[in-house]
């Protein structure tokens, strides 16, 4: 049977959802019919979470009882954090998620994914332990005691807060809070993709999750927000922005945080988060890596006109977490603290009527050939 072939399934529908929507010819970005700047204007990143998971924005005592159930299982198994102990100290903080993540399984078995009680359960510990895993993991590796979250602060200032044992400022909450929102969900992408492929087979939340993780790593995804930041420190001024832009363009590499499989405009993400740099900076002094993104932004539209390649989410948001003072190597673990509401999201979804993924292919090799025995080779 005769198959067109689409290296990286670019362009074919895998799955119907209706998650989230983007229009990559007008830079518009949906969570479940809402436009994301409304959501980081007017929600917060755990109601978010629920439009995601659930459909709708949930009522008063909807939101009480999901914010409830997610302050009650932020914490972690302390057999987790001797796990965490345990790992490498110089190994990624991406690899020692996707392990913890894993390890959850063992604690809240969840293979029964036709129960609707213990789904709900296993999509609250996800989104509430998660960033106590990160936070605890950026502490140990230095050495330092891994700190317990706080009742009394919100989802994102309790995270900043186990990161540094320090509460921070309210409008770094509110900031981290919309950069989580951003995170959040972004339709057919690559973890999603990984995510959904492993929930055909019926596994367990936690191993569907873990293989997200996995994909998010690459510096193709995700690990782009890392690479960004190692760009702009590696420019360092603005004025070295051109030639470094020439010398990349005429070289034929990739500018990290730069192009997008669907967008062909400037990123709604990449706006949202230049706003968020902005308000950051008015209150607490501006940042030298901003300056060389806004030239390197400049520079490359001349150089790229017409190629339909803009700055996407990652080239922003590792500026405004440098600001924060987080390590860059906790950039992407970040990511998956917010994207962890869409995969689950996804998950969900893809029980309701589930088939095993299993593509076709189209095969290249030979045919007919003889085994020959090894003393004749």
């Amino acid at each position: 049977m005769p198959h067109d072939f689409m290296p990286g399934l670019a362009g074919i529908p895998a799955a119907k959802s209706s998650i989230s929507d983007v229009d990559g010819q007008r830079g518009v970005l949906e969570y479940r019919g809402i436009r994301v700047e409304e959501l980081c204007l007017r929600s917060s990143y755990l109601e978010t979470a629920y439009l995601l998971l659930f459909g709708h924005l949930p009522t008063q005592p909807q939101f009480a009882r999901w914010h409830e159930d997610i302050l009650h299982h932020r914490r972690i198994k302390f057999k987790i954090i001797d796990l965490l102990k345990c790992l490498p100290e110089q190994g990624h903080p991406m690899d020692a998620l996707q392990a913890a993540v894993a390890a959850l399984g063992m604690f809240y078995p969840g293979r029964n994914v036709q129960d609707i009680e213990n789904n709900y359960w296993s999509a609250v510990r996800l989104v509430a332990k998660l960033p106590t895993i990160v936070a605890a993991w950026a502490r140990l590796r230095h050495g330092d005691e891994y700190i317990s979250p706080r009742d009394d602060l919100g989802f994102s200032e309790n995270f900043l807060y186990m990161l540094t044992e320090t509460v921070p400022l309210p409008l770094w909450g509110d900031i981290f809070d919309d950069c989580l929102i951003l995170h959040a969900e972004h339709t057919m992408n690559a973890s999603t993709f990984t995510g959904m492929v492993t929930a055909s087979t019926l596994a367990d939340p936690y191993t569907v999750v873990a293989s997200s993780i996995g994909a998010l790593k690459g510096p193709l995804h995700g690990g782009a927000n890392e690479e960004v930041v190692e760009m702009l420190k590696k420019i360092g001024k603005p004025g070295k922005a051109r030639p470094y832009l020439e010398e990349q363009v005429r070289a034929k590499q990739r500018l990290m945080g730069f192009g997008h499989r669907v967008y062909k405009v400037k990123d709604p993400r990449a706006t949202i988060l230049q706003g968020l740099c902005e308000r950051l900076f008015k209150e607490c002094g501006t940042s030298p890596l901003y300056e060389v993104a806004l030239e390197v932004e400049r520079v490359a539209e001349e150089l790229l006109k017409g190629k339909g390649i803009y700055p996407n989410v990652d080239f922003y948001s590792g500026i405004v977490y440098d600001k924060m003072r987080i390590e860059t190597d906790l950039f992407t673990p970040l990511f998956a603290m917010a994207r962890v509401s869409g995969w689950v999201a996804h998950w969900l979804e893809q029980l309701r009527e589930n088939k095993l993924f299993r593509p076709d292919q189209i095969y290249s090799g030979e045919h007919g050939q003889p085994y020959v025995p090894i003393e004749q080779r």
